[in-house]
């Protein structure tokens, strides 16, 4: 056994379709290399697992820093907009140090509950007011050394957020969020390396926070990097009917017309869909990721994914907000 190699004896195991009792598993360089059923005793110098192995979950929409509002959002009533107010005044006290210590609690549970990747949807960028740190990337990097001590993986999804609404600048609270415009996002973006753990891909916050004419911008960024790319969609009926006012058509259909739909684009939320949002959706093999625990909280409604899976949009979980962190209760909230 070389230092890069290990081997582990499962007691049972889930091999994709049923529990498999004795199984070696063989790991070369942090990639799984072999899998061997039928061994019913361990391997001399096999590394022994008992009861049942699950694969590593992944993750697929995470903000680590909403960690911070569990036990405050859940409490009376309210909905996304007032929850919002909370989330921009807690993002208004990070620093890269308080984020960096958040995020590994936060990654560090996420391990506790099975999970080995996670997709970190990341847009608090600069300091208060918007000016850019000594190291622009300065908070990314403070996630991506997070994941790293937390024992997990990480694609640091850099998210284009450049405008409060259609046609209207940041806010006071946004700015730290804003590069000014898609083409110097995309400039600071390119100065963030992919280490062994962590992979770089890009995300448009949403339809009213980057000017339509800007999404190509992003998309061509991923798409060059053949880098995964995602969009918060629809989660909202009220930015839905801003984007028909503003643009006279749903934000899905916007997204189609700028060449932003693709089998490297993931949806996330995708509530509020028409029709034929769900066949441009399902048809260009976009992803879905659904948070459920996330959009009942906030009451916003959980999306159709039944209908979007059966057009060929594949589903993803996220623990969104981090109210708790179990992928197997986001599966349990979801409408099938």
């Amino acid at each position: 056994m070389t230092a890069t190699q290990r081997t582990y004896w499962l007691e049972h195991a889930w091999l994709g379709t049923h529990v498999e009792p004795g199984v070696t598993l063989t790991v070369q360089d942090g990639r799984i290399s072999a899998v061997r059923p039928d061994t019913p005793a361990p391997p001399p110098g096999a590394e022994i697992l008992r009861g049942l192995t699950l694969p590593g979950l992944a993750n697929a929409h995470s903000h680590a820093f909403h960690r911070a509002l569990r036990s405050t959002v859940q409490v009376g009533s309210g909905t996304f907009w007032t929850w919002r107010e909370i989330m921009y005044a807690t993002a208004e006290r990070l620093t890269p140090d308080t984020c960096h210590a958040l995020a590994r609690a936060v990654y560090a549970e996420m391990a506790l509950a099975g999970v080995t990747t996670v997709g970190e949807f990341h847009y608090v960028h600069h300091a208060p007011g918007g000016t850019p740190y000594a190291d622009p990337n300065a908070m990314g990097e403070a996630l991506v050394a997070a994941a790293a001590e937390a024992g997990i993986r990480i694609t640091l999804l850099d998210t284009a957020y450049l405008s409060s609404g259609f046609g209207r600048p940041p806010t006071a609270h946004q700015l730290r969020f804003s590069d000014g415009d898609a083409d110097t996002w995309a400039e600071r973006c390119s100065l963030l390396k992919e280490r062994d753990h962590a992979r770089i891909g890009a995300a448009i916050h949403s339809v009213r926070a980057v000017p339509a004419r800007q999404l190509a911008t992003v998309a061509r960024w991923a798409e060059e990097r053949r880098a995964p790319l995602h969009v918060h969609l629809s989660e909202q009926t009220a930015e839905n009917d801003a984007c028909r006012e503003a643009h006279g058509c749903t934000p899905t259909q916007l997204l189609a017309l700028h060449g932003v739909l693709g089998p490297r684009t993931t949806g996330i939320h995708n509530t509020h869909l028409t029709a034929e949002d769900v066949s441009l959706i399902g048809g260009s093999g976009t992803g879905t990721c659904m948070c459920p625990t996330t959009e009942r909280d906030l009451a916003d409604g959980i999306g159709p994914a039944a209908a979007l899976q059966n057009e060929g949009s594949p589903l993803s979980l996220g623990s969104d907000s981090h109210a708790v962190i179990d992928l197997f209760e986001e599966a349990r909230a979801m409408e099938l």
